[in-house]
């Protein structure tokens, strides 16, 4: 690995725009195991981030140790978050991350404030905890020790394959607080699967991820996320789908049609005019001007999931609401910490056992930070 030394928040007048002065920016690493790829090493202020409140995610906390992802989605529509930080949401998204390398130290001093309430925190919300370059970081096994020492219920949303790695430590995690894990898993055609995500393990790998949770004692829902219309929506792509997932022993699936949020719109498009011209009218036609399909084609893809989820037994009803697009989408049974409500913490309304009694975050300097995209695929 290089390193190339860089002075907190100095700025490098060859760096990309929205890196030249960055607060906490440490060093830019390269690595040969990840040709073309650069890692922005910075200290964080913070590591919880609020969930807006006119959110209709089922929780308050995120945690994201990355910003941009070598998985390389080509729809992934977290890209639009990179712009943010003045980075480019196509190439850049998935060459240019971000590491909060601290985030382990700062999360443990936002739990142990007397005002954290111990509410659900979700991890893999923006981008994955798990993609390769949690391989040499190694950041999640002290964010899920944190989480659950404090009794803090959580849960991990990803299409790494590293989950695998840590799945003694999130045992050991849910005999003290609830846990809920979920696989995204939707391409189950190997060509498809390597031109829109060349940087994710492969579809057998993942299914493996799945079985591997379940030996463990471990729940896991698989997001069958994005469907992508005219593409992964046949009833024969979906039927084998299925079946394969509930070989593997997932505990719920659900289906989610695919996202076109800036970002991810003009990447996607530009991946379909060149791979699949022939349905480019098609989906502009489907998406208008706007992010999500309409209410007809959701109905209509629930009306041809229905059947096959029941054929092979993963039709288990999800009780947590709140799926991007679909406010009245349900989580996959077993992705979300069981025993904690919507939006909160243990559903009694009391403490989780070792964390503290007093309320919610404060005002001021108590609030941990805000403002980070919130996906699920």
């Amino acid at each position: 690995m290089r390193w190339q030394g860089q002075a907190v928040e100095a700025e490098d007048v060859d760096a990309l725009p929205g890196l030249r002065s960055i607060k906490g920016l440490l060093r830019t690493v390269t690595a040969a195991e990840f040709p073309g790829v650069r890692f922005h090493e910075v200290a964080a202020r913070s590591a919880l981030n609020a969930v807006p409140e006119a959110s209709a995610m089922p929780f308050r906390w995120t945690v994201n140790p990355y910003r941009g992802c070598t998985h390389a989605c080509v729809y992934c529509y977290a890209r639009g978050s990179h712009a943010w930080l003045d980075l480019d949401t196509g190439r850049g998204f998935d060459t240019e991350v971000v590491v909060k390398t601290n985030v382990v130290d700062v999360l443990r001093r936002e739990l142990a404030r007397p005002s954290w309430r111990r509410e659900h925190v979700a991890l893999g919300t923006n981008t994955d905890p798990y993609q390769r370059a949690e391989g040499r970081y190694r950041l999640m096994p002290g964010v899920v020790d944190a989480l659950a020492s404090s009794g803090t219920p959580l849960s991990v949303l990803t299409k790494g394959t590293l989950l695998r790695r840590d799945l003694p430590v999130l045992a050991a995690a849910a005999r003290h607080v609830p846990v809920g894990l979920g696989v995204s898993l939707a391409i189950h055609d190997e060509p498809l699967h390597e031109s829109l995500e060349p940087g994710t393990p492969s579809p057998r790998a993942r299914l493996d991820v799945v079985r591997a949770a379940r030996d463990a004692g471990l729940p896991c829902g698989v997001f069958l996320a994005p469907v992508l219309p005219w593409l992964t929506d046949s009833v024969e792509h979906l039927d084998a789908a299925f079946a394969r997932l509930a070989e593997a022993g997932a505990t719920g699936v659900t289906v989610v049609p695919l996202h076109l949020r800036p970002g991810a719109r003009e990447w996607f498009l530009g991946w379909l005019g060149r791979e699949r011209p022939h349905l480019v009218d098609r989906y502009r036609t489907l998406y208008g001007r706007g992010a999500y399909v309409p209410r007809d084609y959701r109905l209509w893809l629930g009306a041809r999931v229905g059947p096959l989820l029941r054929r092979h037994g993963l039709d288990r009803p999800g009780d947590v609401r709140g799926v991007p697009g679909d406010d009245e989408g349900e989580f996959p049974a077993g992705s979300m910490p069981d025993g904690v409500e919507a939006g909160g913490g243990p559903a009694s309304g009391g403490p989780a056992p070792g964390g503290p009694a007093s309320g919610g975050p404060a005002s001021g300097a108590d609030h941990p930070a805000a403002g980070e995209q919130l996906t699920i695929i």
